[in-house]
């Protein structure tokens, strides 16, 4: 006997069989059971859900020997017909290559003959986006009034293709993509069947390269027995994937928060010596990043089931939301322009290399240890200078150290102090804050005396109150001062915020620039004789004036 591949020798008979569709198979046995029956099915999803299978067991259930029902018994000729593909009332169409409007009236006029055998005669059309506009106008009247004795199951990837008068004259069902737990599920259960030996890992991966696609996974389990020639292995099946070992993303990681620049050269290296996809390693590194993130926000949401669980959990204590945010949004970009690069080894050590100069900036400074510069002249704070954008590090252990360098200054190193005219709008866009800059624009200065500085700040924006964001203001104030400044915020509102002025010299200048339009003698005259309108939208005052 031939061989037969697993996604049809495993394909699901019944509705009990199939995997991972729960909410459809439901709906189907409810209508069947309850006899209550549509004559025009849609099933939508990816490849490899279960479309065809869906639409084959639904003909099984209104055309078995025993009567319409949501349990066909699958022994009878027309069970057993079906499966094979050779039942004479189940007409099967591929759209894609029957796109004319010939082939579907042809199709449509023998509709109306009576079923050969079973109850009803069933129009399986797959791909059914593919049709012509004419051959979907073609079809509309039969898909609305269809004689008592046809049913229509339509399958499609692409519902946006089809014409929403289609859409409209039937029951619509959406197929999910299945999870990788129940594609592993499944595979483990197959080679039980199969008799083969396997390492659970290796078909975590199967089941993870599949996209939630279970044709997929199968087609893959094929070639991974045939590659790996008895035992599923883990170490083989990576090989095979050309899947990246986790352990260089990881060590990769650690090595970008140490700032250790040797080593991430190194891993790359090695990466590239083993002829590693670059593409994949940032496409995998975007998602571990992802993980880390969500664990670090809910670190209930990590499975325990999760193979590195524990480094995962080791990498949330390290590094800051605020710098996995930006490591993120590096590799992402990283990736997208890769092929922009000379070579994709290139592409990947720049994107490396682009980590390690953003982040964590005020760590790598913190290192080094230099003085602050004693030949700054006094200067007072000048309004609305160029703001001059940073990168933050949120590492309270080195902000700690910063303070201690403040704190420890000698009398021979004598303090530079700036002054300062009370402009506290002037302040905040000379200091360097990076994303701490939403609080302090949104504070108002209450006093500054004796190296204490109060601002208020209203109620509403107290979710910015958190004790890094404080820490990361004083140490800012503190370094511009050259002294310990003592940072105090109350919840007493902010009538006077650097960003209520901003808002309220937009507002006047807006109004300003609407009442010089209105009295412009050319624009009179455009509205008198041409009964023209102005656009409010339209009016962008000049900022540089």
């Amino acid at each position: 006997m031939s061989y037969q591949v697993l996604a049809r020798k495993y394909r699901p008979r019944s509705f009990d069989t199939l995997v991972g569709q729960a909410h459809v198979v439901q709906a189907l046995k409810n209508a069947l059971d309850q006899k209550r029956l549509h004559h025009a099915y849609l099933f939508t999803g990816t490849r490899g859900v279960g479309k065809t299978s869906l639409a084959r067991i639904l003909a099984k259930a209104l055309n078995c020997e025993k009567g319409i029902s949501s349990t066909p018994c699958g022994t009878c000729s027309a069970c057993t017909d079906i499966d094979q593909g050779r039942y004479v009332d189940l007409i099967e169409v591929d759209a894609a290559s029957n796109t004319q409007v010939d082939n579907m009236r042809d199709l449509l006029d023998n509709a109306q003959y009576a079923p050969t055998q079973g109850q009803f005669k069933i129009y399986i059309i797959d791909e059914v986006h593919m049709l012509s506009k004419s051959a979907f106008n073609a079809m509309l009247k039969t898909l609305e009034e269809p004689p008592e004795h046809v049913k229509f199951i339509l399958a499609t990837t692409d519902p946006q293709k089809v014409p929403v008068t289609v859409l409209s004259r039937c029951l619509q069902f959406n197929l999910k993509q299945m999870s990788s737990a129940s594609i592993s599920e499944y595979l483990e259960k197959i080679l039980k069947e199969e008799a083969i030996n396997y390492e659970i890992n290796a078909i975590y991966l199967i089941a993870k390269s599949a996209n939630g696609s279970m044709r997929d996974a199968l087609s893959i389990l094929d070639q991974g027995i045939a590659y790996c020639g008895g035992t599923i292995e883990e170490a083989t099946i990576k090989k095979m994937l050309g899947a990246i070992d986790q352990s260089y993303l990881f060590n990769l990681t650690h090595a970008v928060i140490d700032q250790d620049g040797s080593k991430v050269i190194e891993i790359a290296k090695q990466m590239d010596e083993r002829n590693l996809s670059f593409d994949a390693a940032l496409n995998d590194l975007a998602n571990l990043i992802q993980i880390i993130s969500v664990a670090q926000a809910i670190p209930e949401s990590l499975e325990a089931s999760y193979l590195e669980r524990d480094q995962v959990i080791a990498l949330t204590k390290k590094i800051s939301a605020e710098q996995l945010q930006l490591l993120y949004q590096i590799t992402i970009l990283g990736r997208r322009d890769l092929y922009l690069a000379p070579d994709e080894y290139a592409g990947f050590t720049m994107t490396l290399l682009r980590m390690l100069s953003f982040i964590p900036q005020d760590s790598v400074t913190s290192k080094i240890s230099v003085p602050l510069r004693k030949d700054i002249a006094t200067q007072a704070i000048k309004l609305d200078p160029v703001i001059k954008p940073s990168e933050i590090s949120l590492d309270t252990s080195e902000d700690k150290k910063k303070i201690e360098v403040l704190d420890e200054a000698t009398d021979d190193e004598a303090k530079v102090t700036r002054s300062f005219d009370g402009n506290w709008r002037g302040l905040v866009d000379q200091l360097k804050l990076g994303l701490v800059k939403a609080l302090a624009q949104q504070s108002e200065l209450v006093s500054f005396k004796d190296n204490e500085m109060i601002l208020s700040i209203a109620d509403e924006h107290k979710h910015l109150l958190n004790e890094t964001y404080q820490k990361k203001l004083e140490l800012s104030l503190s370094e511009y001062f050259n002294q310990r400044i003592k940072l105090v915020i109350l919840q007493k509102g902010a009538n006077n915020s650097p960003l209520k002025q901003k808002q309220e010299e937009r507002s006047t200048l807006m109004k300003d620039t609407e009442h010089a339009i209105l009295q412009d003698q050319f624009v009179k005259s455009l509205l008198n004789e041409f009964n023209a309108e102005i656009i409010p939208s339209s009016i962008k005052p000049n900022q540089s004036i």
